[in-house]
C-alpha cells in the first residue's frame, strides 16, 4: 500500500514561526514534524510515500529528507502551486497512487498509536473509505461524526458543529480507495473557495461507505502553538521512558 503526506498549507495560526518556515519543518521534541508522519507509515510497512507541498517550501523538504533513504523510505514529491485545500492538494496525488487503496496523513497531525492495525482493517475493507476517530473535549472544533451504530458507518461529518452530535471529532489520518478521485472530481469549492476534504468524505458517507475506527492514544492537530508544545512534551516523555 502507498501513502500520501499532505505538508503544505500557510500555517496562519503558528505565525510568525510559519513567516519563513513551513511548519511541517518546525521541530517538535528532537526531529521535524514531518518526520513523524514518515515514521508512522514506515512502523506500519509503508514505505512508498509522495509529499505534498507547496512551492516555496519544496527545496526545504527535499534537502532535508533527499529520497527518504535514511528513513528507509522511497519519496517523491508533488506541488500544489496555491492553497486549493486538501482534497485539491490529495487529487495531485492521483497518478501515484493509481487504482489502489492509500493511506493519506495530514502531516500536523500527531499520535502515539501505531497504525498497522488500522490499516489492515482496511485492507480486509472491501471498498470505500476510512476514518480515525479521536475523543476531545472540544469537538466543535473539528469535523464531527454522525454515526450509524447498527452498519458501524459514518451517515455525515458536519464542520465545526455549534452543537457537535458526538464528542468525536475527524483526525487527519484518511484511508480510501481509488475511487476518491471521482468524488473530488465531483465536488465544488466551499465558500473560501477550497475543496474540501470533509465533503469528500461526505460523498462516501452518503452511500454508506465510510467506514471508522478510533484512537486510543493520544493526539493532537499541532496547528497551533498550545498543540505544538503539548506534542513536544508528550515526545520527549516518550523519549526519555
Amino acid at each position: 500500500m502507498k501513502a500520501v503526506i499532505l505538508a503544505g498549507g500557510t500555517g496562519t495560526r503558528l505565525r510568525p514561526l510559519t513567516n519563513y518556515l513551513n511548519k511541517h519543518m518546525l521541530p517538535v521534541g528532537k526531529y521535524p514534524m514531518i518526520l513523524y508522519s514518515i515514521r508512522k507509515l514506515k512502523e506500519a510497512g509503508i514505505t512508498d510515500i509522495e509529499l505534498v507541498t507547496g512551492r516555496t517550501s519544496a527545496g526545504l523538504f527535499t534537502e532535508f529528507l533527499g529520497s527518504g533513504r535514511d528513513e528507509g523510505v522511497s519519496l517523491t514529491y508533488r506541488i500544489q502551486e496555491e492553497a486549493g485545500g486538501i482534497a485539491e492538494a490529495l487529487k495531485l496525488a492521483e497518478s501515484f497512487v493509481g487504482s489502489e487503496k492509500f493511506v493519506m496523513l495530514l502531516g500536523d497531525n500527531l499520535f502515539e498509536e501505531p497504525l498497522t492495525a488500522h490499516i489492515e482493517a482496511f485492507r480486509k475493507q472491501e471498498n470505500g473509505a476510512m476514518v480515525l476517530l479521536k475523543q476531545v473535549p472540544d469537538p466543535h472544533r473539528y469535523g464531527v461524526p454522525d454515526f450509524d451504530h447498527t452498519s458501524k458507518t459514518i451517515v455525515a461529518i458536519t464542520e465545526k458543529p455549534a452543537v457537535p452530535q458526538s464528542n468525536y471529532c475527524v483526525t487527519g489520518i484518511y484511508m480510501y480507495d481509488s475511487s476518491v478521485f471521482s468524488f473530488i472530481d465531483q465536488i465544488k469549492p466551499s465558500g473560501r473557495g477550497e475543496l474540501e476534504i470533509t465533503d469528500v468524505n461526505n460523498a462516501y458517507a452518503s452511500r454508506g461507505l465510510l467506514h471508522y475506527r478510533t484512537l486510543t492514544g493520544w493526539w493532537t492537530d499541532a496547528g497551533t502553538f498550545d498543540s505544538l508544545h503539548e506534542a513536544a512534551s508528550r515526545l520527549r516523555e516518550e523519549d526519555t521512558e
